[in-house]
């Protein structure tokens, strides 16, 4: 098979993200900054944050034990499941 043909049969599994929490956590970017780097110290720091870490906070927010203005309702439209891939993909950020 010509190398050509091959790359255009790829080129749709390639295009795929490889982190399927990146587009979960596009939202994150208007308060936290792309991907996780907040600019200033209004916002936490999200890149490099341990997934665990992320993940017990968020579902805090989500059940209403960590108040907060927005996070809480934000948290509240994803799923436990999403909410793990989204704390998974800060987790592989490096930090600033």
């Amino acid at each position: 098979m010509k190398a050509w043909l091959l790359l255009l049969l790829m080129a749709p599994a390639l295009a795929q993200d490889l982190h399927p929490g990146r587009q979960l956590a596009a939202t994150c970017a208007n308060c936290h900054g792309t991907q996780g780097r907040a600019r200033g110290t209004a916002m936490p720091l999200l890149a490099g944050m341990p997934a665990d870490a992320m993940l017990a906070r968020l579902l805090d927010y989500r059940s209403g034990r960590l108040p907060g203005t927005v996070m809480p309702q934000i948290a509240r439209g994803y799923t436990e499941a999403q909410l793990r891939e989204v704390a998974a993909y800060f987790a592989a950020q490096a930090r600033p």
